[in-house]
C-alpha cells in the first residue's frame, strides 16, 4: 500500500463505519412499534398539510352563508351515515361563522408543523451555539450563560411565553418567537452535557495537539456527539410546542381569527362544548394525534439510539 492510498483507506473505512451506524440506527427505528406508530401519524398530518388544497372541499376561511344552505354551527352532515342527500356533506360541520370545520382542520396541520420545526429549528440553533459555547470554555463563560439560562428555567414555560407574547404583542409570529425564547435553555443544556463529556477524550486531545483549531474540534469532534440527543429531544419537543402555541392561541394571544389555527378555533368556540361539541371535539382531537406522533416517534428514536434504556 503507498502512502498515497492510506489516506484514502483511512477515510473509506471512517466513512464505512459512519453508514453502518446510520443503517443499524434506523433498523433499530423501524423495530420500535411506538416509532412506527408515530412515523404512520406523522405521515398522514404531513399529507394532509401539503395537500390540504386538493383534500379541503372549501376555503378555510370561506363564510358559506348565501353559497349553501347551512345554518351556524350546524352539526356534521355525512352521506353515508344517513345524512340526507339534500343538504350538502360537512363532514365536521359548520362553525359559529359558518364555515367548513373540516377544511379548516385541514389546513390548521400546515401551520401546527410550521409552529413546532420552526421553533424547535431556531430554538436548537442557538442552544447549540450556547451549549457549545459554555462547556467548551468553561469558567465565566460557561458560569454566565448557564445562569441566564437557569432563570429561564426557573419560570413556568408557558407563563413565560405568555408574559414573552405580551410585552411583544399579540399575533403567530410573537408566539413562535417566545415559544423558541423559553425552549432554548433545554437544548443548550443538552449540548453542554455532551459537550463536557466527550472534550477531554482522547482522540479531541489528539486533534489539538495535532494543531487542529478550536472551532475545528469543536465542530468536527465534540459536536457530533451532542446529534442524537438533540434528534431526540427536538423531536419531543416539537409536540410540546405546538401544544404551547394552541394554547397561547386559545388565550388570543397566538394565531387571530380567521387563522385556521388548532388552537384559535378551540378558544373561538369554548363556550358551545355543550351546545355543539364538535366545534371542540375535532380541533381537540387534532391536536392530540399530533402531539402524540411527535411523542411516540420521539420515544422510539430514543430506544434506539440508545438501546441500553430497554434493558432496564
Amino acid at each position: 500500500m503507498t502512502s498515497a492510498s492510506a489516506p484514502i483507506s483511512v477515510r473509506a473505512v471512517r466513512d464505512y463505519r459512519a453508514n453502518s451506524l446510520w443503517r443499524l440506527t434506523l433498523r433499530r427505528i423501524f423495530r420500535q412499534r411506538p416509532a412506527i406508530i408515530g412515523m404512520t401519524l406523522l405521515g398522514i398530518l404531513v399529507f394532509c398539510a401539503v395537500f390540504a388544497p386538493v383534500i379541503a372541499p372549501y376555503d378555510p376561511e370561506a363564510v358559506l352563508i348565501g353559497v349553501e344552505n347551512v345554518r351556524r354551527r350546524e352539526p356534521p352532515c355525512i352521506h353515508l351515515l344517513g345524512c340526507p342527500k339534500d343538504r350538502p356533506q360537512h363532514l365536521m360541520g359548520i362553525d359559529g361563522n359558518v364555515r367548513d370545520v373540516f377544511s379548516r382542520i385541514i389546513f390548521g396541520a400546515r401551520i401546527s408543523l410550521f409552529i413546532g420545526i420552526s421553533t424547535v429549528s431556531f430554538a436548537i440553533l442557538v442552544g447549540t451555539i450556547l451549549g457549545a459555547i459554555s462547556g467548551y470554555v468553561g469558567g465565566w463563560v460557561d458560569l454566565v450563560i448557564m445562569r441566564i439560562l437557569d432563570v429561564l428555567l426557573a419560570f413556568p414555560s408557558l407563563l413565560l411565553a405568555i408574559a414573552i407574547v405580551t410585552v411583544l404583542g399579540r399575533g403567530l409570529q410573537n408566539a413562535l418567537l417566545a415559544i423558541a425564547i423559553v425552549s432554548i435553555p433545554v437544548y443548550a443544556r443538552v449540548v453542554r452535557a455532551s459537550v463536557l463529556s466527550v472534550k477531554e477524550n482522547a482522540y479531541v486531545l489528539a486533534s489539538r495537539a495535532l494543531g487542529g483549531s478550536h472551532f475545528h474540534v469543536l465542530l468536527r469532534r465534540i459536536l457530533p456527539n451532542a446529534i442524537p440527543p438533540l434528534i431526540v429531544q427536538g423531536t419531543l419537543g416539537i409536540g410540546t410546542a405546538i401544544l404551547d402555541a394552541a394554547a397561547l392561541s386559545f388565550l388570543g394571544l397566538g394565531a387571530q381569527p380567521p387563522t385556521p389555527e388548532w388552537g384559535t378555533m378551540l378558544g373561538t368556540e369554548r363556550n358551545q362544548v355543550f351546545t355543539a361539541p364538535h366545534l371542540v371535539f375535532f380541533p381537540g382531537l387534532a391536536i392530540m394525534i399530533t402531539v402524540l406522533s411527535f411523542n411516540l416517534l420521539g420515544d422510539g428514536l430514543r430506544d434506539a439510539i440508545d438501546p441500553r434504556l430497554k434493558q432496564g
